[in-house]
This record gives structure tokens, C-alpha cells and sequence, in this order.
């Protein structure tokens, strides 16, 4: 007892003479230092998105695969600050889409380009003027014919004139008759050496003219690439969120580099596909009501502008070295039997889409395309019909011909924006119901009511479908500036529920429109040039080839007319795109048949 008592009192003396040499107002110095300790470990950024990066992959609905990608990346400096952690990709695939993804990579892999320097000379680059066309003589001799093959040679030289060595450039081929109003697109072939094989089908008698054109020169590709891999997100998109008199504004995108709690997560639940905006500062993320797009700040670096110029390397045409124009015969005829006198020597073969003969596309896929062009025709075809419309400017343009063409289809007042939608249609008389919906972002519409937001797998799983309902699906412009992956991954899910809809209503008519040339000025070419969209147009022609849809080659259909391009190709050329889709659409069952042979 006494032992402890003594113990007690002994720290009882201890206690006092501590107080007495740290009065009670250091000990709050001690605790305020304390929590400022712990409140810089907590919230600090870099120790924050290790913490909170790998729980928030289990919180939030983004697919965490990534497709491999080409390191580009280069080593910091351990210098500078980290870049701030984030749970999303502009390169993340769903698991199970990993491989198809890669292959779909590996199908559009261009040829190698040149690097360029920071000094590089212009004088050093693909020129147009000085690069060559040579029509090659008939395999075994003689006049050409309905049948042949006609194969050009493109040598592509430098401003000096000196020949180039490698591929990559980008150049698109056609073959023309301005009197006959006919013409066909080539298919080009690349040696890697700086010289190029330009591949036509002979398809109608008559006249016919070569005509070659350099899209971008090879340097130019290269800064495409790098702009693509290191700023996908060069296009402003934003948000606008507002409740009552408070309106915020905040950037969006497929992707942002912050930690999870400086975002909102706009993910779409069903198909997976991921949206993210930063936290308005005052607002929550349920305030957002709009979004809209924000104008496109990207420089190129010094110099780099100059392979950007029109009429200089970009859309020009490449002159001939020889006669450009040939005469084609008919077929031999031998005993009432037409002789096929396809001459090709080599193994590539130009198996156009079809072809324009007096203006009309004449389709070679078995597609027998009809000419629905009046109010009359369009009504009677539609009868009865259910068609929905989705996608992106190209397709609206469809929706306003269509109801210009055929005034009996009278547009209901929605109330919508006119670049956006939705809109609708009705021709109460003959029962038919048309509807246009724009796709959900990346999209670069001025404004875009939240609340008319939708992905387009989403629409189709709401679809009943059957033997009277038409499905039309383009979507392909807006995804240009974006690494492939976010294009491949909407596709994918747009397919998935195109089975769906074709598992439940097989008589569904779906058709797919491609891509299209367009005119070029230096902001066209960095978001939407012809190269993006020849990379994008073959993976969604590879994307959909099993499945059971018709499609509208509107990349042949406009370079192979006469009109100039342009994103919205001029009436005539939809004119004739709308009657391959109305073939489809009112002539199913006998429409699609055998591929014609060239």
C-alpha cells in the first residue's frame, strides 16, 4: 500500500512540474500543429490520388482496360510536379472488347511518316506541283473497254523536285466523265517509297478523265498524329449548370486529369460510355442543363501551319505527266456472250461501291437502287412506315431533305433547337412517323439541352422494330479529334444493340451511313480532317461487316461526283444518297441481291 501510494504521489509531482515547465497554452500549440500536420497529408494532391485513385475504379462505371497504345511519352524531370491522378482513359476498352479493339488498330495502322525537326524546310516536303500521275499503258495492248482496269502511277516528289522515298501520304483518286456526268472512285495503293498505285474499275462507254489529288502531304500526317496522341482533348467542351439566378460553367470531356471528388460523373450507366465535368464551385452536379461546346484553342508549333495550306499541299490536284483522258469501249461480244477483258496485272483490284452515269449512282454491292425523288413516291414508299433517324449533322441533313422532298411529311413543332432536335415528322394519311435524334457527346453542337441527351445503343434498346420499321445511323465527325478507342468503343455499343434490336424484331431495316470528303481550312483539317475520317470510315465498315445492315457509301458517293466536297454534301449528291436508303428501306426482300462482277 504504501509502495503505491508513494508511486501515485510521484506522479502526481511529475505532472506539476511538467505543467510547470510547459504552461496549458503550449499544449494547444502542440495540437494545432498536430491537426495542420494531418490536414496537410490529407489533402494533399499528389498523396490524395494515390489514395483515392484505385477505390474510385470500384465506385464509378468506367471501363479500366486500356488498348495499347505507341509510347510517346518522354521521362520528366523529377523536378516537376506529378500530373494529377484520374480514374478514366481516352484509351480504356471494356475486357472483353480488348482484342477486336487491337485488330481494329492494327487495320488502319498508316505507313510510317517522316519526323520533322524543329528547323525543318517546307522545300523538304511532299509538293503536288512537282509530283506526277502516269496512266500505264493496257495490260496486253490495245483500246481500253467496259471491264478493264486501269491502273495509274502517282510519283510524289519535294519542292525541289527531287523524288520522296516513303510513304504516307494521303491522296484520293477518281475517274471522271464532266459530259457523260459519270465518275467512280479509285482505290490507292501505297509502296512506301514515294510512289503510289491508283486503281480504277471501267464502267461506262465513252470518255473518261484521271484526276488525283494530294489531301496532306506526309509531314502532315505526322502532326496529326501527334496532336491526336498528345492533345485529345483540343476541342472545348463544357457544361453549363444552373438553379435559380446561379449559373456555372465547366469543362467537360471523354476524360479529365483531377481526382475523383474534383469531378462529376456523368457516366452512362447501360452502355458504360464515360463523361466527366469539373465540379462547379457553388452548384452540384444534378444543376446541369446544358451542354455546348466551347471553341477549339490548339497552336501548332512554328512552321507546322505551312503544311496546312490550301492550294498550296492540301486538296490539290496532282498533275498528269501524259494524256490524262482515255476512251472506253464496249465489252467484246463473242457468239451473243459478252468477254470479260479485265486486265489487271497486279493483285490489287478496285471493287468500287458503284458508280454515276447521267447523275444517277448506280450501286455495284446488289444493292437495285430506285428513284424516289418526288413528293409522290416518297409518300407511297414510306407508307406505313416507322423511321428513325440518328446521328450527327449529316444525318439531319437527310431529315431536312426528306420532308423538303416530300411535303406531305409535315415536321411537328417540337420546340427544339435547330442544329440539335430531336425532331419529328408525321404524314398522317398514309400512317408515317419520321424522327431525327442528334448522339449523345463528344459533340460539337453550340448548345445541347441536357435533358434531350441521349446515347443512341439507349434509343435502340427502346425500339420495338419489325418488318415496317427503318433504323439510320451515322455517326462518325464529332470523334475525330479523340484517339480511335472512343470511337471504337461507341460503335461497339451501338452494334451490341443493333443485335438486340435484329435478335427481337429481325425484320428491322438498319442502315449505316459512312463517312465523307470534306473541304479543308487549317480548323477543319486539325478536327476533322479527310484523314481522320478515311481511318474512322474503315473501322466502321470493319465494325458492322457481320452484322445484318445496309450501308450508304457516302465516301464514294461524294468523291466520285463532280461537286466539290463538303462536310454536307450539295443536294444532288443526297439525292442520290437518299434513294439508295428509301431502296433499302421500301424494297427489302428482293433489294440486296448478288454483288455485281466487274
Amino acid at each position: 500500500m504504501e509502495k503505491n501510494t508513494k508511486g501515485k504521489s510521484s506522479f502526481v509531482m511529475e505532472g506539476q512540474t511538467f505543467r510547470k515547465r510547459f504552461p496549458l497554452k503550449y499544449g494547444w500549440i502542440f495540437l494545432f500543429l498536430a491537426c495542420l500536420v494531418l490536414w496537410v497529408m490529407f489533402y494533399s494532391e499528389e498523396i490524395t490520388d494515390h489514395m483515392t485513385c484505385r477505390s474510385s475504379l470500384l465506385k464509378m462505371n468506367v471501363p479500366t482496360t486500356k488498348a495499347s497504345t505507341p509510347n510517346t511519352t518522354t521521362s520528366k524531370r523529377p523536378t516537376e510536379p506529378p500530373e494529377p491522378a484520374s480514374v478514366c482513359s481516352y484509351h480504356s476498352v471494356l475486357p472483353e472488347d480488348a482484342l477486336e479493339v487491337q485488330q481494329l488498330k492494327e487495320s488502319i495502322a498508316w505507313p510510317e511518316t517522316p519526323s520533322l525537326p524543329s528547323n525543318f524546310s517546307l522545300h523538304d516536303t511532299s509538293d503536288p506541283a512537282h509530283s506526277t500521275c502516269t496512266v500505264l499503258p493496257r495490260n496486253g495492248g490495245g483500246s481500253w473497254r467496259v471491264g478493264d482496269q486501269l491502273e495509274v502511277l502517282i510519283q510524289i516528289a519535294d519542292f525541289h523536285g527531287r523524288p520522296k522515298s516513303s510513304g504516307g501520304d494521303v491522296l484520293l483518286a477518281r475517274l471522271h466523265s464532266p459530259t457523260l456526268f459519270a465518275g467512280v472512285a479509285g482505290r490507292v495503293l501505297d509502296h512506301r517509297n514515294g510512289s503510289y498505285t491508283a486503281v480504277f474499275s471501267l464502267l461506262w462507254e465513252g470518255s473518261a478523265r484521271v484526276e488525283v489529288t494530294l489531301v496532306h502531304p506526309s509531314e502532315a500526317v505526322t502532326v496529326l498524329e501527334r496532336i491526336t496522341q498528345q492533345n485529345p482533348g483540343r476541342v472545348s467542351l463544357k457544361s453549363i449548370f444552373r438553379s435559380g439566378s446561379v449559373t456555372e460553367s465547366t469543362a467537360c470531356n471523354v476524360c479529365l486529369k483531377a481526382p475523383p471528388e474534383r469531378l462529376c460523373n456523368f457516366t452512362d450507366l447501360h452502355t458504360g460510355e464515360p463523361w466527366f465535368c469539373y465540379k462547379p464551385k457553388k452548384l452540384k452536379c444534378e444543376h446541369r442543363t446544358i451542354h455546348s461546346f466551347g471553341g477549339f484553342g490548339l497552336k501548332l508549333k512554328p512552321m507546322e501551319e505551312k503544311l496546312f495550306q490550301s492550294g498550296v499541299n492540301m486538296k490539290v490536284l496532282i498533275p498528269s505527266s501524259g494524256p490524262s483522258n482515255i476512251t472506253i469501249l464496249p465489252k467484246l461480244k463473242v457468239l451473243n456472250e459478252t468477254v470479260s477483258t479485265n486486265t489487271s496485272g497486279g493483285d490489287v483490284i478496285a471493287q468500287p461501291a458503284g458508280y454515276y452515269y447521267q447523275g444517277i449512282w448506280r450501286a455495284l454491292d446488289g444493292t437495285t437502287v430506285h428513284q424516289l425523288t418526288n413528293n409522290s413516291a416518297i409518300s407511297q414508299c414510306l407508307s406505313g412506315k416507322v423511321l428513325h433517324l440518328y446521328g450527327d449533322s449529316t444525318i439531319r441533313q437527310w431529315f431536312e431533305y426528306l420532308i423538303s422532298a416530300a411535303p406531305d411529311l409535315k415536321k411537328f413543332d417540337l420546340k427544339t433547337l435547330k442544329q440539335t432536335g430531336p425532331f419529328m415528322a408525321f404524314n398522317y394519311a398514309k400512317n408515317t412517323f419520321v424522327t431525327f435524334r442528334c448522339h449523345a457527346p463528344p459533340i460539337r453542337f453550340g448548345n445541347l439541352l441536357v435533358s434531350q441527351t441521349r446515347y443512341i445503343a439507349n434509343e435502340l434498346d427502346g425500339v420495338v422494330g419489325g418488318e415496317n420499321t427503318a433504323i439510320v445511323i451515322g455517326v462518325w465527325s464529332h470523334f475525330s479529334t479523340f484517339p480511335v478507342e472512343v470511337y471504337i468503343r461507341r460503335l461497339l455499343s451501338i452494334r451490341r444493340a443493333v443485335e438486340r434490336l435484329l435478335n427481337r424484331a429481325p425484320g428491322t431495316v438498319v442502315i449505316i451511313r459512312t463517312a465523307n470528303p470534306k473541304a479543308l481550312t487549317l480548323y477543319e483539317t486539325l478536327t476533322n480532317s479527310d484523314w481522320f475520317s478515311i481511318q474512322r470510315d474503315k473501322i466502321l465498315r470493319t465494325i458492322f461487316k457481320g452484322a445484318n445492315v445496309r450501308f450508304v457509301d457516302a465516301w464514294e458517293m461524294t468523291l466520285a461526283h463532280h461537286l466539290p466536297h463538303n462536310l454536307h454534301p450539295q443536294p444532288p449528291i443526297i439525292s442520290n444518297m437518299l434513294n439508295v436508303v428509301l431502296s433499302h428501306i421500301c424494297f427489302p426482300a428482293g433489294n440486296f441481291k448478288k454483288a455485281k462482277k466487274l
